[in-house]
């Protein structure tokens, strides 16, 4: 290379170093430098980002409040079983697509009383048989299951949701909306079991809203909530007592405690007085003072459990909450409705106020009809409700117009029977707890239990 080629190589590599410093920026030197202008660039970000607005619905937002929304709608369901909304919104089928509804409480039968030899439920758990058989009822279990989750949590959202103040109606019309969406009403296939049960105070069961009623729920009140679910049939009959004074603590911890002594005595083999006996001994140890005198809490003795049988809510045995009932023993793959009742009066009910809840006769043959509007007003009954029990709210709904004189024609036929409200002496006040089992080959599941009782 020559000396000129040289020069000119050296003139042009100190060219370029020159105009790399000319764009390269100086970096702050010292410390206060830097802050200074790390201060800067964030204030020159964020009024970058306020002028960007974004347009939801005709109304214009920051862009920063509409990238945080998906954040926001994630901490709404966050803890939520399976995504369940609040409200709850989401059928249960599509929380469980595979169909393996979540499991009951499963507990042991227990050894009936009167029988020392070997014809007991016990041992059920390892017997092969009795597996084979539970595994080819799978079917029918998971439509119960299926129907107590519904159930389950549509009176949690309600226990939050009912307060003072709200009316009876609109409590109903809340969980009854609730509990359709969750069970997927479909017809006859899935849908509400029974009208909404809200009997207040001495009232103990059988209290529904008619249309047009007013009244009120009061914070003295003590309301029983009882509603069923079902899935082909196959009935949850599940019910808790709401209170916002806790001067009735001790009456529901009495019939709650009556109603799990109840469960825990149920199971194959098991007198039904044997059940009834032990559930009045829990029950009538307990005693309240209200308002400075103490009254003796009463199992209510003209009301008790049942079984279920598939859209029969009574199917034929009843479970006492008393002494001296029926030598009838409970038998495998039976459905048992464990309800008790608690009274601060007389502890017996008796038919009062307006009737609201209606049921058709499972067993009556067929009876001729001449009033043309009895015949639509049961082929509307058979449509909609079939030998599932209804109110006059639910016929309202499902289109039926001036049906008085039908729906007693009905029930003078027998039909229809007429179920009115239960009730035991003015100024007392009652309450009620019930869960559904199942009794299983292999185990008894107490298929409505919740952790909330």
């Amino acid at each position: 290379m020559s000396a000129t080629e040289a020069l000119n190589v050296e003139a042009a590599v100190a060219e370029i170093g020159e105009e790399a410093k000319k764009q390269k920026k100086p970096k702050p030197n010292n410390k206060k430098l830097r802050q200074e202008a790390a201060a800067k660039k964030a204030a020159e970000g964020g009024d970058e980002g306020a002028n960007d607005e974004v347009t939801t619905n005709g109304d214009a937002k920051p862009a920063s409040a509409a990238t945080a929304q998906p954040a926001k709608k994630k901490t709404n369901t966050k803890g939520k079983k399976n995504g369940q909304t609040d409200p709850p919104t989401i059928p249960i089928a599509k929380l469980f697509p595979d169909g393996n509804f979540p499991e009951g409480e499963v507990v042991e039968h227990p050894t009936p009383k009167d029988m020392a030899d070997d014809r007991t439920a016990k041992d059920r758990f390892t017997s092969e048989e009795k597996r084979a058989l539970d595994r080819m009822n799978n079917d029918i279990y998971q439509e119960l299951r299926q129907a107590a989750e519904a159930h389950r949590q549509t009176r949690q959202y309600m226990q939050r949701y009912i307060k003072p103040g709200m009316t009876m109606i609109q409590i109903c019309e809340e969980l009854e909306n609730t509990a359709r969406r969750l069970i997927g009403e479909n017809g006859l296939e899935a849908g509400l079991a029974f009208p909404t049960g809200c009997s207040l105070n001495h009232c103990a069961a059988h209290y529904t809203p008619n249309a047009g009623d007013t009244t009120v729920l009061q914070y003295d009140d003590v309301c029983k909530i009882d509603f069923g679910t079902h899935i082909k049939g196959r009935i949850i009959d599940c019910a808790f007592t709401l209170t916002f004074n806790n001067k009735y603590d001790k009456l529901l911890q009495a019939v709650k405690e009556a109603t799990n002594t109840g469960i825990r005595e149920a199971g194959i083999d098991v007198r039904l007085c044997d059940i009834g006996a032990a559930i009045q001994e829990v029950m009538e140890s307990y005693e309240i003072e209200l308002d400075g005198k103490t009254y003796p809490i009463k199992a209510i003795r003209n009301l008790n459990g049942h079984s279920i049988s598939p859209y029969r809510i009574h199917a034929g045995k009843t479970v006492p909450i008393v002494k001296g009932g029926e030598s009838t023993r409970m038998e495998e793959d039976e459905f048992y409705a464990i309800e008790t009742f608690g009274s601060t009066g007389r502890g017996l009910v008796h038919d009062d106020m307006d009737c609201s809840h209606y049921m058709k006769n499972f067993d009556l043959p067929f009876v001729p009809l001449r009033l043309q509007s009895s015949k639509q007003l049961l082929g509307t009954i058979n449509k909609h409700f079939g030998t599932l029990a209804f109110c006059k709210r639910w016929l309202d709904r499902a289109g039926a117009t001036k049906y008085q004189m039908a729906l007693k024609d009905l029930c003078d036929k027998g039909i229809v029977e007429a179920y009115p409200p239960l009730c035991d002496i003015k100024g007392c006040y009652t309450a009620q707890y019930e869960h559904t089992i199942m009794l299983r080959p292999t185990c008894k599941e107490v298929v409505s239990r919740g952790n909330d009782y």
